[in-house]
């Protein structure tokens, strides 16, 4: 979905395809960050040029001269993931490869709601990583001859990273809840991704903090969680666009567009 001059404005993504005589469609343009893209087969969602209502296709990238693929390099956040830069040109993609409930840019928001929850999950899993790796190291360790545990700041510390992940963790449950019944809004999940990124933003640096200088290495699960939720926070819709798409919903009222 995201573009290289396209991101929370995936609405207007340039990325175009339009029928041709013979049935099938020709795309042109280009994707960037998106994850795993190394892969063979890839969803493609694009703008029709004569309808111009964004469909989605299937596309098959191995071995096919009209799809160029670049990995973006220098990554400091989810380093396991391969995040691509795509460019089509021409790309010709059979009539049997577009997705037939893909009719417009709703169906794209769908997907973005289920994702929004899923970003969720990942976010408090990193929250419960951080707070069971800070404490073990705490516990083990001793300056001024009393554990790091037994110090009032750590502790302090300690408590707000547990009460950040447990209402993330409760308010993730709710939502995943509402999900399956089919009564969580775009708004409400919206609003949960972003609080919930939030939280665990903290917990992160907090845990980070109290590892000292070891909290730098990237040895310690620490740096890793803080380094990945600062991606997490940015991506599936950054902090402030779900705020405004949950602000929407509880006013009525769309700051943008």
């Amino acid at each position: 979905l995201t573009e290289r001059d396209i991101g929370s404005d995936a609405g207007s993504m340039h990325t175009r395809c339009k029928r041709q005589p013979d049935g099938s469609w020709l795309i042109n343009g280009n994707k960037r960050w998106i994850g795993n893209a190394n892969r063979d087969v890839m969803v493609v969602f694009a703008k029709d040029e004569d309808s111009k209502k964004v469909l989605g296709f299937i596309v098959h990238l191995t071995n096919n001269p009209n799809v160029k693929r670049h990995k973006i390099e220098h990554k400091m956040a989810l380093r396991s993931v391969h995040n691509m830069q795509l460019e089509f040109t021409e790309l010709r993609v059979e009539e049997k490869w577009r997705l037939p409930k893909v009719k417009d840019f709703s169906s794209v928001t769908n997907m973005l709601a289920h994702s929004r929850l899923y970003v969720s999950w990942v976010a408090c899993a990193i929250g419960v990583g951080v707070y069971d790796n800070v404490v073990r190291y705490l516990d083990a360790r001793t300056q001024f001859n009393k554990k790091l545990t037994s110090y009032q700041l750590i502790q302090e510390k300690l408590v707000r990273i547990m009460g950040n992940v447990q209402a993330a963790l409760h308010l993730a449950a709710k939502l995943t809840e509402l999900r399956e019944k089919g009564e969580a809004t775009m708004g409400k999940l919206a609003l949960g991704k972003a609080w919930i990124t939030l939280r665990v933003r903290e917990a992160a640096a907090l845990g980070r903090e109290m590892l000292g200088g070891n909290g730098i290495i990237l040895d310690n699960y620490a740096m890793k969680a803080f380094c990945d939720i600062e991606a997490i926070y940015t991506y599936e819709g950054t902090y402030d666009i779900n705020s405004l798409v949950a602000g929407r919903e509880l006013t009525g009222v769309a700051a943008f567009k």
